[in-house]
């Protein structure tokens, strides 16, 4: 009967204990269902833009257009749970500004594959010679085809 007693006492405090954790909190208000957000514009707005189409999550950040060199950049995170993200973004992404300028992407700096992806899309600051930026008050860098039919993100600028 010995056997028996020591082993019970001991699931029996491992039960009391789990019974008796303290359980983990959870958040009250869950998280919106974002399309796409753009938060109000200042003088220039370098708030993050998200779009939550499809199966992908973009989180897109403006780095230097406050101080453009020969290009302009931008950090851009990708999370998924059931696409392979292998693909090029910058054969599929435009920058256009408000003046009717609009160029296309020169390079993504990021791993290819995976389901969370971070990296750089790059873009020619100017175009025969002359800032893309000169004149526009707002940027839209346009992204088609990547598990959505078009994702838009906008910035206002000086």
């Amino acid at each position: 009967m010995k056997r028996f007693l020591i082993p019970s006492l001991l699931i029996l405090t491992l039960i009391l204990a789990a019974c008796s954790a303290t359980p983990a909190s959870l958040p009250t208000d869950p998280a919106p269902d974002s399309v796409s957000s753009s938060d109000s514009a200042a003088p220039f707005d370098s708030a993050m833009r998200t779009d939550g189409q499809g199966a992908i999550i973009f989180e897109i950040t403006p780095i230097n257009i406050n101080a453009p060199t020969e290009s302009l950049e931008f950090e851009i995170i990708l999370t998924t749970h059931s696409i392979d993200l292998s693909m090029d973004l910058a054969t599929q992404a435009t920058l256009t500004t408000d003046t009717g300028l609009t160029v296309q992407a020169t390079l993504w700096d990021a791993p290819r594959g995976g389901h969370h992806v971070e990296g750089k899309l790059i873009f020619p600051a100017s175009v025969d010679g002359k800032s893309i930026l000169d004149g526009a008050t707002k940027l839209t860098l346009t992204i088609l085809n990547v598990d959505a039919p078009s994702r838009v993100f906008e910035w206002e600028v000086q």
